[in-house]
């Protein structure tokens, strides 16, 4: 140090030299943590659980012989929503887990299509099959803001009371079907209707 007690030169040019390495650091220690934590990264908490389904109208995918996704149409049935695309991949990899649940007629599956191509949407269900009730298109994305979308895919629960019960990100495998969505659902319909 100088006697006015600044840093000298050399001091200072340590400190500019440990500064990013110490906060690179630490950084990276919470990073680790959260890593080994062993929290399951498709449970992002979702401040619309527990409240009403957002209230949703979106008009029916032309051409796809099925009515738009109303929130309306939630009341008194337990409801999977979910958000997809067919330019998704990770859509396509969860698609035949989506088709297994379609074929438990205790809940129905609405889907909420995400700034998608009509045609390729058609196509998509066309080729993989169709497990949903009802289809809306959200053109522009308004719709999955409301719903607290971080992206595509991402599953929904409603209960019959018309509030979520869960939300899963990302797609849903056959495991995460069986431990985790499952339950939440059978929960659900276990649920008196109020």
């Amino acid at each position: 140090m100088s006697a006015a007690g600044t840093p000298s030169a050399p001091g200072r040019r340590r400190l500019v030299v440990l500064a990013p390495v110490a906060i690179f650091l630490a950084l990276a220690a919470i990073f680790l943590a959260q890593l080994l934590s062993g929290r399951d990264a498709a449970t992002i908490p979702s401040a619309l659980i527990g409240h009403p389904a957002p209230q949703t109208r979106l008009p029916p995918l032309d051409g796809g012989g099925l009515p738009g996704l109303d929130s309306a149409s939630f009341a008194g049935k337990v409801t999977l929503v979910n958000v997809w695309a067919s330019w998704c991949a990770p859509c396509r990899q969860e698609h035949p887990v989506l088709m297994e649940l379609a074929r438990d007629g205790r809940f129905a599956i609405a889907g909420l299509n995400y700034k998608d191509d009509p045609g390729n949407a058609r196509r998509f269900l066309g080729t993989l099959g169709n497990p949903f009730a009802a289809v809306g298109v959200d053109g522009n994305g308004r719709a999955a803001i409301d719903w607290g979308v971080y992206g595509v895919p991402e599953t929904f629960l409603v209960g019959r009371d018309g509030r979520i019960l869960y939300k899963h990100v990302g797609p849903i495998s056959p495991d995460s079907a069986a431990r985790q969505l499952m339950p939440q659902i059978e929960k659900a319909l276990a649920a008196p209707a109020r």
